[in-house]
């Protein structure tokens, strides 16, 4: 059977990918596209009543020498394109009627800024969501603090969970990018990887 798709039908396919790439706030690239649907096949495929999500664009490693919780101007924080980043993500939460219950977000100022520019309704700063990267908090205590909040998370629920790479890596084992979200499952373990849904 020729499966092949004539001239016409491959302009209606292109055609129909950059509808696609279309979304509140902003256009997505190409690859953006497609990934449409990810992460709602991703929620439904884990039950999910958790989603991680890695901040967004911060450009670096770590945080200067100086760092101090308190103050954003001695951290890693988000560029321009990092804060661009966070607003698509929220609308793109948004097109896709995904309302988190609860927004759980790390004290770094990388991470409450991307809960804010999402524009998904206040947050919450949670201790269990820090950045143990630099030993600036002690590693198993905070990772005992969160796993006691996901145990506490009903199975109805959906809890957005603003933090850092090495925070989702050690409870998923998923090494998410910028912006990338995993759908967990609190109650079984259950984790799927979406990737970054809206790239800087």
């Amino acid at each position: 059977m020729n499966t092949s798709l004539s001239a016409p039908h491959l302009s209606k396919f292109f055609t129909l990918l950059l509808t696609l790439a279309t979304v509140v706030g902003g256009t997505l690239s190409l690859s953006g596209a497609a990934r449409a649907g990810a992460l709602e096949e991703a929620l439904r495929d884990t039950s999910a009543n958790v989603i991680f999500l890695r901040h967004t664009l911060a450009p670096g490693n770590g945080d200067p020498a100086n760092f101090d919780i308190d103050s954003c101007d001695t951290q890693r924080n988000l560029s321009t394109s990092g804060r661009d980043q966070a607003r698509r993500l929220g609308a793109y939460f948004q097109s896709l009627d995904i309302q988190p219950d609860t927004i759980l977000s790390s004290a770094w100022c990388r991470c409450q800024d991307t809960a804010i520019e999402m524009g998904l309704g206040p947050h919450t700063v949670f201790a269990g969501l820090n950045s143990f990267y630099d030993g600036h908090v002690d590693r198993e205590e905070t990772l005992a603090l969160l796993r006691k909040r996901l145990a506490e998370i009903e199975e109805d629920s959906l809890v957005l969970m603003v933090t850092h790479q090495v925070v989702i890596t050690a409870v998923t084992g998923i090494f998410p990018p910028s912006g990338g979200v995993v759908a967990f499952n609190s109650r079984t373990g259950v984790a799927k990887a979406v990737g970054a849904p809206i790239r800087p």
